[in-house]
């Protein structure tokens, strides 16, 4: 009997083992089915679902006459302070695209904007910026690129130096924003826990333009690029979208 009772318990122990193992799996993988859905990171902009936001030109934007042109090789850039807008509004959405700083840039894309004409205090941007420069190098770090602009800093700078090319993968699900530039994921953002448009989750203080809670903004929205802020101009290319 001694020998059928330990006998049973080592059978016991394996299959507890492998349940355990399994669930482990099982867990894994849902993490990772998570992540898939979430945070994006490098997306095949060719594959199924995804279009190119604005035509080659531009006449599916909105933005004052003159002020946004595409060159030849889709390159788009403003002469002034002025975003261009899509036409269509979003709710959830992967959007990639392509910028280029110049020296001192200050630029960004600006999501769930439910009001174009005073849209700093109705959306939400996260920030391009030339943080090499004098002008964004010592700010708030939450002013800087990558950032959800006057909320939240970004994980790491991954942006690149003036005249280089990068890469942001932005992805909008419900109420939070995932951000990643040049391939890694820099910044997760829930908005839902920004109750209040004077002070950040942090205990900073928000600036005082944006007023309106990002728990409380409406998500249906138009996205949007910033133009040439404080006499740097910002460059932009291959902006494609993919909606949720």
């Amino acid at each position: 009997m001694k020998g059928y009772y330990f006998t049973t318990f080592t059978y016991n122990i394996r299959i507890m083992k492998i349940i355990i193992t399994c669930c482990v799996l099982l867990f894994v993988a849902s993490i990772r089915s998570t992540a898939q859905d979430t945070a994006v990171v490098n997306p095949d902009t060719n594959s199924k679902g995804w279009s190119p936001m604005f035509d080659n030109k531009l006449s599916d934007a909105i933005f004052p006459a003159g002020v946004w042109t595409i060159d030849k090789d889709g390159v788009m850039t403003a002469s002034k302070d002025e975003a261009i807008w899509s036409g269509k509004a979003y709710d959830n959405f992967v959007l990639d695209l392509e910028f280029k700083n110049a020296p001192g840039t200050n630029s960004g894309v600006i999501v769930h904007a439910s009001d174009i004409k005073e849209w700093i205090p109705h959306s939400v941007e996260i920030q391009i910026a030339d943080d090499y420069s004098d002008e964004w190098a010592h700010v708030n770090p939450n002013w800087q690129c990558a950032a959800i602009f006057g909320h939240q800093a970004a994980t790491k700078r991954t942006v690149k130096k003036a005249g280089e090319w990068n890469r942001y993968t932005i992805t909008c699900k419900d109420r939070k924003i995932w951000v990643a530039l040049n391939g890694e994921l820099v910044n997760t953002c829930d908005m839902s826990l920004y109750t209040t448009g004077r002070q950040n989750t942090d205990g900073s203080l928000a600036p005082q333009w944006l007023p309106n809670p990002m728990a409380s903004l409406p998500l249906h929205g138009h996205i949007g690029f910033q133009g040439k802020h404080a006499g740097a101009p910002i460059y932009f290319r291959n902006i494609k979208i993919k909606e949720l």
